[in-house]
């Protein structure tokens, strides 16, 4: 199941989220707009989603969520964008890195508290 939010998950939602992977939660973060989908097979998946919804390509970048260990990572195939200077499936601009741990924090205080 797939959300799409700009308000924290409640624990109810975080649950459904990990129905896909259990353990992982993958996310796309428009990081202007402040716009979280999470829980996607693909990170694809959601990246239509918001720019269908209006977000730019600039702005989203994907990464996820390791349940067990609480580590955010930062790595999709939609993060390579060589236009953005971004030729790694990691996200390697380090204030976008910084703006995207921000917002999964936020998204998912439920986790992080």
């Amino acid at each position: 199941m797939t959300i799409t939010k700009t308000d924290p998950y409640t624990k109810k939602e975080i649950e459904q989220l990990k129905e896909q992977f259990e353990v992982y939660i993958k996310t796309v973060i428009d990081v202007k707009q402040k716009i979280c989908s999470a829980g996607c097979d693909r990170h694809s998946d959601s990246e239509k989603m918001l720019l269908e919804q209006g977000s730019q390509q600039d702005d989203l970048w994907g990464g996820g969520i390791d349940l067990e260990t609480k580590a955010i990572d930062f790595n999709s195939m939609i993060n390579i964008r060589p236009q953005q200077k971004n030729n790694s499936n990691e996200i390697q601009d380090a204030k976008i890195r910084e703006e995207f741990e921000k917002l999964t924090k936020f998204f998912f205080i439920k986790i992080y508290g």
